[in-house]
C-alpha cells in the first residue's frame, strides 16, 4: 500500500468516527430520528473504512503463484461491501421513519443540534474534494466510492438540518419526513456504487476513449501496418488488452517480436492498463 493511500484510508477512518461520536450524542440530546440516522449513517461509515482499508492494503499486494494477474479485484469487492451497507441501513432508516410518522414524539433541538450537524457538512465537503483527489491520483475505485460517499452524506446532513428545523418551527413530522428522504437517498448512493463495481468485477469493456487511444497507440509505432481487433476488460480496477497487430511477413522474428514489444510497452504506458497481450499477423 503506498503511504497516499494509507493516509487517505486513516484520514477516513478518523473522520467517521469523530462525526459519528457527536452525532449519536445529538440524536439521542434531542431525539431526533434524522440525527439519529444520520449518526447511523456515519457508523457504516466506519465499517466501511476499515473494509476499504483491507482492500486497498490486499490490492497493494505484488502478483504471486496464486494470483498471477495481482489481487486488483479486491477493491471492487471492497466497494460492493460498501453498496451493501448503505442499501441495508436504508432500508432499515426507511421502514423506522415510515412508523415514527405514525406516532407522536416529543423533540428536544437545541443549538448544540445545528451546531453538530453544520460541522458534519462542513468536514463531509472537505471529505469529498480530498478523497476525489486520492482516487484519481491512485485509481482507487475504493476511495472514489468514499468520495461519492461524503458528497452524499452532505446531503443527508443538510436533510437531517432541514427536518430538525422543522421540527423547532412547529412542524415536529418535518423530522421523520428527512429521515425517510435520508434512507431513499442512502438507498440511491448504494444502488449506484454496487452497479459501478459490479461492472469492475464482471470485466467489462473500458470506455470508448480508452479503446481509441489503444489503438492510436499501437499504430503509432514503427513496423505496425495495422490493426485487425482489440478487446479489453477490467481486471478489478484495472484493465487487461489483447490486441492483434497487422506487420511485414518479410520482417525477421527478432524484428516482429521487438515491434510486439513496443506496442505492449507503449499500451501499458496508458494509465489505467495492467497488462497488454499483443498477437502478431503476419501479411504480405
Amino acid at each position: 500500500m503506498n503511504s497516499t493511500s494509507r493516509n487517505a484510508t486513516i484520514i477516513l477512518i478518523a473522520c467517521n468516527t469523530f462525526l459519528f461520536g457527536i452525532k449519536i450524542t445529538a440524536g439521542l440530546m434531542s431525539n431526533s430520528l434524522a440525527v439519529i440516522s444520520d449518526a447511523t449513517n456515519s457508523f457504516t461509515d466506519i465499517i466501511s473504512s476499515i473494509i476499504i482499508f483491507i482492500a486497498i492494503r490486499t490490492s497493494s499486494k505484488q502478483a504471486d503463484e496464486g494470483h498471477p494477474f495481482g489481487h486488483h479485484r479486491a477493491e471492487p469487492i471492497a466497494g460492493m461491501i460498501v453498496a451493501i451497507f448503505a442499501g441495508v441501513l436504508g432500508f432499515e432508516i426507511l421502514h423506522t421513519s415510515v412508523f415514527k410518522l405514525l406516532e407522536k414524539h416529543d423533540h428536544n433541538i437545541s443549538m448544540q443540534t445545528f451546531a453538530v450537524l453544520f460541522i458534519s457538512i462542513a468536514v463531509k465537503i472537505v471529505m469529498s474534494v480530498y478523497f476525489k483527489k486520492v482516487a484519481v491520483a491512485t485509481n482507487s475505485p475504493a476511495l472514489q466510492a468514499s468520495a461519492t460517499d461524503s458528497r452524499n452524506d452532505v446531503y443527508v446532513s443538510t436533510a437531517a438540518l432541514v427536518g430538525i428545523a422543522g421540527g423547532v418551527y412547529g412542524y415536529p413530522q418535518m423530522d421523520d419526513i428527512a429521515a425517510t428522504l435520508i434512507s431513499l437517498w442512502i438507498i440511491r448512493a448504494g444502488y449506484k456504487i454496487g452497479a459501478q463495481n459490479i461492472d469492475y468485477l464482471m470485466g467489462k469493456r473500458p470506455d470508448p476513449v480508452i479503446m481509441e487511444e489503444i489503438r492510436k497507440k499501437a499504430v503509432a509505432i514503427s513496423g505496425v501496418l495495422g490493426i485487425r481487433n482489440v478487446l479489453a476488460h477490467y481486471v478489478g480496477n484495472y484493465i487487461h488488452v489483447e490486441i492483434s497487430i497487422t506487420l511485414d511477413m518479410e520482417l525477421t522474428m527478432v524484428q516482429a517480436h521487438n515491434i510486439g514489444v513496443n506496442v505492449r510497452e507503449a499500451v501499458e504506458g496508458i494509465d489505467g492498463i495492467h497488462k497488454a497481450f499483443v498477437h502478431i499477423d503476419p501479411i504480405a
